[in-house]
């Protein structure tokens, strides 16, 4: 793949800290120059919050993935002052990761991410910036320690029959490393939906792991506010009422995305859930 180095060579990714900020990066490796960005970063320490150290961060950069902190208070507010710093430091092209379903009004972070991505393009019309939207699914990795074999027991604060097109975070990673390498002569100004391979529900995956490793695996169905009694010390009164809100969505809808995009922009099959079992 060839770069276009007009406006620089590297790859910044905003919240590299994260499970996703690190697979992402990860994926990038060897192929781009990535700089691995969040307030502890060494190299490359940013705060969002104020946007101190992000023109520095982003100047010789040619794209910049951006992954919120999960269910912040105000994310439009923090992507905007990461855009305007790399308009100001000349990068080309930003992937903002969003959300399957961000216009979902029960579910409060969703709409952020919906006015997140109103506010990429109306900046991009303004200020002339690339940009790319990421709509991935729920991660099967959601359910590693299952998957693995770490734990034996799952309680979710929702129905266990609730179906979900579940997407292997490696498969992000890949199509999120396709779309910064390619760049915007590509995919500027596309929204890419990414799903998994099948529907299924908490109770399905269960079943496959039983199947295949012969473990057994004690999954139950919690209440939200037992959930909460158990993680609130751990949370703040709006992250709760965030997470409170998208279970108890959860509980009476599915989330499914479609496969199809996946599959094109991978150039395969996306990874079904029975391969991540061990």
């Amino acid at each position: 793949m060839n770069l276009d180095v007009s406006r620089g060579t590297d790859i910044a990714i905003v919240g590299a800290t994260g499970k996703t900020g690190r697979a992402v990066a990860d994926a990038l490796d060897g192929v781009a120059v990535v700089r691995r960005l969040s307030r502890s970063a060494p190299d490359f320490p940013v705060d969002l919050e104020t946007g101190d150290g992000l023109v520095e961060a982003f100047t010789g950069c040619r794209g910049v993935y951006f992954i919120a902190p999960n269910v912040h208070p105000n994310e439009p507010a923090l992507l905007v002052r990461a855009l305007d710093a790399a308009a100001s430091a000349g990068v080309n092209h930003v992937v903002y990761h969003s959300v399957a379903w961000p216009y979902s009004p029960r579910m409060p972070h969703h709409m952020d991410k919906a006015r997140c991505e109103e506010a990429l393009r109306a900046f991009s019309s303004e200020r002339g910036l690339h940009w790319t939207i990421l709509q991935p699914c729920a991660y099967a990795q959601n359910f590693e320690a299952v998957l693995d074999g770490t734990a034996a027991d799952l309680a979710v604060p929702y129905s266990l029959d609730t179906t979900f097109s579940f997407i292997n975070l490696d498969d992000v990673a890949e199509v999120a490393a396709r779309v910064l390498i390619e760049g915007p002569e590509l995919h500027h100004g596309a929204t890419y939906e990414l799903g998994g391979p099948e529907a299924l529900s908490v109770r399905d995956v269960v079943r496959l792991v039983e199947v295949a490793t012969g473990r057994v695996v004690a999954s139950r169905s919690s209440s939200v506010d037992e959930w909460m009694r158990l993680h609130s010390d751990s949370m703040s009164a709006d992250e709760q009422h965030r997470l409170g809100a998208m279970f108890e969505f959860y509980d009476d809808r599915d989330f499914l995305a479609g496969s199809a995009v996946t599959a094109t922009l991978l150039g395969r099959e996306p990874t079904p859930v029975r391969a991540l079992i061990s």
